[in-house]
């Protein structure tokens, strides 16, 4: 099977190697461009439990301060891996997506607890910090990283895509949609992805690339990947 992976290379590195051992096609084209962002100066101490959405919000964090016995909670498992291998001992997660990150907090840390940190990028898909303020918990969020489109794409691996296009494509996350939409409309792509399966996280990723005529639209939470190769 062909499939196009669209996140940065350091986070789709390890999903490349492991589709390409199991047999598949493996075409890389990364949509964002990450980009650390200064945030405000931290007393970490004052804080009880922190909240990460992505592995980019644990890489672009001066953490060398903070206690690594700080309950932490992860979207998903890929962040979760991240957060251990930066010393964090004491780890929750979910399995990928923010309602049930949500559910994990309200089960195993309660508004009494202390103060939360949420480290996240600039653009989100729910506003969790507001979601936990209205349920009582003292919450403050701080963005560490930002998301650029890439615009330019090497005219080879267009050319190349354009003769055998991807039966299943991953998207992850609003921003990347709009940068795949771009894409698609300025390499002359519209119609060429009848035959292909689009994956996307959350409604408000896929809603974006609706316009685009898909083999069929599929929901999907980080670290399901594989399991949809066979599902399709």
């Amino acid at each position: 099977m062909h499939v196009l992976l669209t996140r940065p290379l350091e986070d789709n590195q390890e999903l490349i190697l492991k589709f390409q051992k199991l047999g598949h096609n493996v075409s890389h084209m990364p949509l964002i461009k990450i980009k650390k962002k200064n945030y405000e100066t931290l007393n970490f101490s004052n804080f009880n439990g922190i909240i990460f959405t992505s592995s980019n919000s644990i890489k672009f964090l001066d953490i060398k301060l903070l206690n690594k016995k700080i309950i932490c909670f992860c979207v998903g498992s890929a962040t979760e891996k991240k957060a251990r291998s930066s010393g964090f001992q004491n780890v929750y997660s979910a399995d990928g997506n923010v309602r049930n990150l949500k559910e994990l907090i309200l089960q195993n840390f309660n508004s009494s607890d202390g103060n939360l940190l949420y480290v996240s990028g600039e653009t989100i898909s729910t506003d969790l910090d507001q979601e936990l303020i209205s349920e009582g918990y003292s919450i403050k969020r701080i963005i560490n990283y930002t998301a650029e489109p890439v615009e330019k794409i090497n005219e080879d691996f267009i050319a190349k895509l354009k003769l055998k296009m991807p039966e299943i494509v991953f998207v992850y996350s609003q921003n990347s949609a709009i940068s795949f939409l771009n894409i698609i409309k300025n390499y002359q792509l519209v119609d060429l992805w009848v035959d292909t399966n689009l994956m996307c996280i959350g409604e408000k990723t896929s809603t974006i690339l609706n316009e685009i005529k898909w083999k069929k639209i599929f929901l999907f939470n980080p670290g399901e990947e594989e399991f949809f190769l066979y599902k399709i």
